[in-house]
Parts: structure tokens; C-alpha cells; sequence
């Protein structure tokens, strides 16, 4: 007997107990539908969460002085941003770059003064798709140029510092050199990020007029920050940086100058797939139950099949064809009871603001309207695990059915 005759067999075989299949496909339905959806909000928000991470702080990767993650200062810096720039817009997973000078900075006013961390920046390269403090304006305005004599500070540390827009700031902090020096600017703007620690703590000021103040070159920075459209491809565009850039300069990709996040995403990650393969197991298990007894009331039909010329590796055959459809049918009834839920997360989304307001990791604020966006690689893993963990279910259930006896299942009732 040919193979298309059996896998003939073994389709029709499947609905022989209709309601028994049907329920083993609700349960590879469910099983299949949920491991897509839950992956789907992971690869969706900690995509999300890192795109917002790089833009608080160095991009997916950073371009800084070899010392500078170990030993931060302000005299670790690279002299020709312009130059960094042009290198790592010319890699082809690269879709901007910018400079920027950050550090510690302390503010004081007539009435107070507080600690802060600042980045300056150049209004005339960065938007909100850079710096995503600019989507934060809360009052004021932002700079109009790198050259500009303002500040901005965040919400709560404008409230500890009691000041109002138009009011003077004085910023100290230590110069290129070493010594302390001073600068003064007039409260331009308030943003208001979501995550407290940075709204308590954050300072913005224009790169030009930082330069001046520390002194600093045309050109020189911190950092520079680079950003990619798929964070995945920060390990590769790094190593290929490394190899145009000279050794006064490190690229970094973000899990290393954000190593707190990293970890936080990792233990989420490992927790996801633990849950991932006790669904599959699950699943697995009903379907065992289905074909184990489905094998167990046809063994005398099995008998018979074996005295008239099949041979057990038909039989086998027979009922691992069995356990293929309902894997490939069960991925389909899936994929047509997810698409609705699927669709409707992924552009309209759950809003949780009002349970995770002000929830922060590593100074990272949470997305509060959840959305769902699954890579096509873990789509396509999901979808050949549910076949293979079928596939995998029907294994006893084969070996069972080419084991049997004529002598002894014929006589079966």
C-alpha cells in the first residue's frame, strides 16, 4: 500500500469520532492560540521597552571612550562626534546617530538646590524618535538651537527646586579638566516622562552651550548615541563598527551599557518560555490521551488489517499521519481564532495606566496601552512546535498500533 493511501486513511480515520477530534482540536487550538498571543505581547513590549530605553538614554548601541562604562567622567570623551557619525550611518542597519554629553550636574537656585543627571543635546539633529523626553512637554518650549541659554528640567525636580518658567538655574559641574566651573540658564521648559526617578532627576541642556561651559571642542562629546530599527541587530552592527573604528573609541550594543534592563528582560524572557513549553506539554498530553485511545478501541481492527497484508510500519505510518493532520488542522483552527484577539491588541491595545502608573525599570518607564507584535522567527518556531509536540504525542500511540497480534486482537469484542 502506497503513502498517499495511507494519509487518505488516516484523514478519514480522524472523524470516525468526530466529537473526540474536534475536542482534541480545541485544545491544540487553545494551546497554540494562547502560546501566540502571550509571545506576541513579549516580542511586542520589551521591543518597545528597549526602542524607549535607547532613546532615554545611549541608543540601541553607544560610540564612547573605551573607560567610560566602567569609569564614567567627563574627561572620557570622543573628539570627533561628526566623523562617528558618518561610520555608523554608513552601516546598513543604522537609521540615525547623534551626540550627546551626559553626566551628574548639581542645580541650585535662590531657594534650593538638587543633584541631578543632564544630557545636552542638538535640537537641529534629535526629535522624538532620538529623545523621547521631547514627547514629554509639559509647559514651556524646548530649544531652538544647540546654542540656546535655557534649561529644561523634569516636573518633580522643577517642584523640588520651586522654580517657574523664566526663572534662573545655576548648574555646577567639573570641566574638562577636572576643576569645577559654572553655568547659568533660565528654566525654558517642564517634560514630564511617567518614570519618577527621571522626573525628580533629569536635566536637559542645549550641547553647544555645555561645550562652552566644560570645555570642550567643536565636536567632541560623551557619546554618541546610534539607533537601529530592529534592536536584535545591535550585537552585529557592533562587531562591524569595531572593525572601522580605531581603539580611542568602544561600541557598546545596550545590554551592556544598560545591564540592569538586560537582566530584567532576560528573567522575563526565560520565565516566558518556561510557561511556553508547559502549554506544549499540556497539549501533548491531551493529545497522547486521544490517540492512545483511539489506538486502544481499534486494535482488533488493527488485527485484522495486519492479517490481510499490512505490514507495522503501515500501521505506524497510519496513525502518525493521524497525529500530522491533527497537528496542521489544530494550527489552523488556531490561527483562525487568534487573528480577531491578534488584530484588535495589536492597533487598539489594553490600556493599564491606571494599574502600572509609575511602574519603572532601570529608570524606564512601562508602556501603558499594551499592544501586541510577534517576530515572524518565533511565529514560525511556535507554529513547528505545535506539529512536532503532535507528532511527538502520536509516537506510543504508532509503536502501539504495529505491535499488534492477529492472533490475539482478532478475538477482541
Amino acid at each position: 500500500m502506497k503513502g498517499p493511501k495511507l494519509r487518505s486513511m488516516a484523514w478519514r480515520n480522524l472523524w470516525r469520532n468526530k466529537r473526540r477530534t474536534v475536542l482534541t482540536l480545541v485544545s491544540i487550538a487553545f494551546g497554540g492560540s494562547l502560546a501566540v498571543l502571550f509571545t506576541a505581547f513579549q516580542d511586542r513590549s520589551f521591543a518597545d521597552f528597549i526602542d524607549t530605553a535607547a532613546r532615554l538614554g545611549g541608543g540601541h548601541v553607544t560610540l564612547q571612550h573605551p573607560e567610560y562604562l566602567d569609569r564614567p567622567s567627563i574627561n572620557r570623551t570622543v573628539s570627533e562626534s561628526d566623523r562617528l557619525r558618518e561610520i555608523a550611518l554608513a552601516d546598513r542597519d543604522v537609521e540615525r546617530a547623534v551626540a550627546r554629553i551626559s553626566g551628574q550636574i548639581m542645580l541650585s537656585t535662590a531657594r534650593d538646590n538638587y543633584g541631578a543627571f543632564f544630557i545636552a543635546y542638538d535640537p537641529a539633529v534629535e526629535d522624538e524618535h532620538t529623545l523621547t523626553f521631547t514627547e514629554g512637554l509639559i509647559a514651556g518650549e524646548l530649544f531652538a538651537t544647540a546654542r540656546d541659554r535655557g534649561i529644561i528640567l523634569g516636573k518633580r525636580l522643577a517642584r523640588n527646586l520651586n522654580v517657574e518658567l523664566g526663572d534662573k538655574v545655576v548648574y555646577t559641574l567639573t570641566d574638562k579638566g577636572g576643576e569645577i566651573t559654572a553655568g547659568m540658564g533660565r528654566l525654558k521648559g517642564i517634560i514630564g516622562t511617567g518614570a519618577p526617578s527621571l522626573d525628580a532627576g533629569l536635566c536637559l541642556l542645549p550641547i553647544d552651550t555645555l561645550r562652552g561651559v566644560v570645555g570642550y571642542a567643536t565636536g567632541e562629546s560623551t557619546q554618541v548615541a546610534v539607533f537601529l530599527a530592529d534592536s536584535r541587530r545591535s550585537a552585529a552592527v557592533v562587531r562591524r563598527l569595531g572593525e572601522r573604528l580605531g581603539p580611542e573609541t568602544a561600541a557598546l550594543t545596550w545590554e551592556q551599557t544598560q545591564a540592569e534592563l538586560a537582566g530584567f528582560i532576560a528573567m522575563k524572557v526565560g520565565g516566558a518560555r518556561v510557561m511556553e513549553v508547559i502549554i506544549m506539554i499540556l497539549v501533548a498530553a491531551g493529545i497522547f490521551n486521544t490517540l492512545f485511545v483511539s489506538v486502544m478501541e481499534r486494535l482488533r481492527e488493527f488485527g485484522i488489517m495486519v492479517a490481510i497484508g499490512f505490514s507495522p510500519a503501515q500501521l505506524f505510518q497510519v496513525v502518525m499521519w493521524e497525529s500530522f493532520w491533527l497537528g496542521l488542522v489544530g494550527l489552523g483552527a488556531g490561527a483562525f481564532f487568534t487573528a480577531g484577539p491578534y488584530y484588535y491588541m495589536s492597533t487598539t491595545g489594553f490600556d493599564t495606566s491606571s494599574m502600572i502608573e509609575g511602574a519603572e525599570v532601570a529608570g524606564v518607564g512601562f508602556e501603558p496601552v499594551l499592544r501586541v507584535g510577534i517576530y515572524p522567527e518565533n511565529l514560525a518556531i511556535i507554529a513547528f512546535a505545535v506539529v512536532a509536540a503532535t507528532m511527538l504525542a502520536g509516537l506510543y500511540p504508532a509503536w502501539r498500533a504495529g505491535r499488534v497480534v492477529p492472533v490475539e486482537t482478532i478475538k477482541l469484542v
